[in-house]
């Protein structure tokens, strides 16, 4: 590819895709990541330390989706009005580098659930490399692992945005209340969780072995902390954690026009 800009989030995919980029193309190949509201603090700290840490050119970018006409608005092609955005940033750094692609760290698996994303990288002509190579997350991770990849194991995370239901308006205030919810359960102990958000309710997802924990010896601890983050009400989701599940609602029809994340 010559040159690429990587689009970074300190996830799994992209940070592999990532050091694969750095080890083909060495100095040809830029992190970049993305900052706004719908990133938590912790997320962009840890990116900024492993790209340092693996001696990765890196650079951060200001972003503010809740600016974007069509995404504070939640509608269900959100991801798309986000993406495009964030897509332009890097195809203009790319250029202002003179570097030749974009790519993102887009998987295999990610074609089977609604992702209205892939729309707008397939408008700016952005490349997604694990995709074209057919590799699924597991692939990923294992290769990660052997790659000696600190992130080979973390948990999959999905920018704040997707913890709201279609149609209602997201604000600054309701993702710090998310942000805080679901920093207080990691406080707890829990990894791979969501705490969605339904109003004045929040419903919880944890893996379904991990829901027994949270309802009996952490219930009251996780009633005080959820409360105070500013929920009314708390309930757990008896099915368990899921990736997209706010796209259950979705008509067939409308996800079949997504053209291939939880964002």
């Amino acid at each position: 590819m010559a040159s690429v800009v990587v689009g970074f989030s300190g996830g799994v995919d992209s940070t592999f895709l990532m050091a694969v980029a750095a080890e083909v193309l060495g100095q040809r190949a830029l992190a970049i990541t993305a900052v706004s509201e719908t990133y938590p603090e912790w997320e962009r700290a840890e990116a900024a330390r492993l790209a340092e840490g693996q001696g990765w050119r890196h650079r951060l970018v200001e972003t503010s989706e809740l600016g974007i006409s069509g995404f504070s608005d939640n509608t269900p092609d959100r991801c798309y009005h986000c993406k495009y955005e964030l897509f332009t940033g890097l195809r203009s750094i790319a250029d202002a580098e003179g570097m030749t692609w974009v790519a993102d760290g887009t998987t295999a698996d990610d074609t089977s659930d609604y992702r209205p994303g892939r729309r707008a990288a397939g408008e700016l002509d952005v490349r997604s490399p694990l995709l074209e190579a057919g590799l699924q997350k597991e692939d990923i991770r294992a290769l990660s692992k052997a790659m000696g990849l600190p992130t080979w194991n973390k948990p999959a995370f999905a920018c704040l945005a997707s913890r709201f239901p279609y149609g209602e308006a997201i604000t600054a205030d309701k993702l710090d209340r998310v942000q805080a919810a679901e920093d207080a359960l990691r406080r707890f102990g829990f990894g791979q969780l969501r705490v969605r958000s339904h109003g004045e309710v929040a419903r919880i997802e944890v893996p379904a072995g991990e829901i027994e924990r949270l309802t009996g010896e952490l219930r009251q601890e996780t009633l005080t902390a959820l409360k105070g983050a500013g929920f009314q009400y708390v309930a757990v989701d008896l099915e368990g954690y899921r990736t997209g599940s706010m796209n259950e609602v979705l008509p067939e029809e409308a996800t079949s026009l997504s053209g291939g994340d939880e964002h």
